[in-house]
C-alpha cells in the first residue's frame, strides 16, 4: 500500500524535474527575445488623403450611361477609363466577393441575363 507522503514525495521529485529542465530553456528565450523599444511603430494612416497604392479614385458617376446595356468583356477597358478607375470587377449573381473597399476599384454588377445592373466603386 502507498503512504499518502511517499506519494507526495514522488510527485515533488516529477515536479523538480520538470522544472528543472524548462527553466534553462526559458531564460534562454527570454535573454534572446529583443526589447520592444528596438522596434519602430508602424506609420498610422493618414485620414483623408489616398496612399501611394491608391492614387486614383474611382468616380462612378461618370459611367451610369451604361446601366441596363449588355455587358461586353471588350467594353471593361472604356468603362475603367471613363470612370478612372485601377481595377475593376465584375460581379455576376451568386458570385463571391470579398468584402474590402477598395477607392481605386470599380465594380460592375451584372444581372443573369449579363445586362449591368449597376456600377459601383468600392
Amino acid at each position: 500500500m502507498n503512504h499518502p507522503l511517499r506519494y507526495a514525495k514522488k510527485k515533488l521529485g516529477s515536479l523538480t524535474v520538470l522544472l528543472a529542465s524548462v527553466l534553462p530553456v526559458s531564460v534562454l528565450l527570454v535573454a534572446c527575445a529583443g526589447s520592444p523599444e528596438n522596434v519602430p511603430a508602424p506609420k498610422p494612416p493618414t485620414v483623408g488623403q489616398p496612399s501611394a497604392e491608391m492614387n486614383t479614385r474611382c468616380d462612378a458617376e461618370a459611367v451610369q450611361y451604361a446601366i441596363g446595356a449588355p455587358f461586353d468583356e471588350a467594353n471593361v477597358p472604356t468603362l475603367q477609363n471613363e470612370s478612372g478607375a485601377q481595377q475593376v470587377r465584375v460581379l455576376r449573381p451568386n458570385s463571391a466577393a470579398t468584402l474590402d473597399y477598395r477607392e481605386d476599384r470599380l465594380n460592375i454588377l451584372l444581372e443573369s441575363n449579363d445586362m449591368i445592373e449597376a456600377l459601383r466603386c468600392g
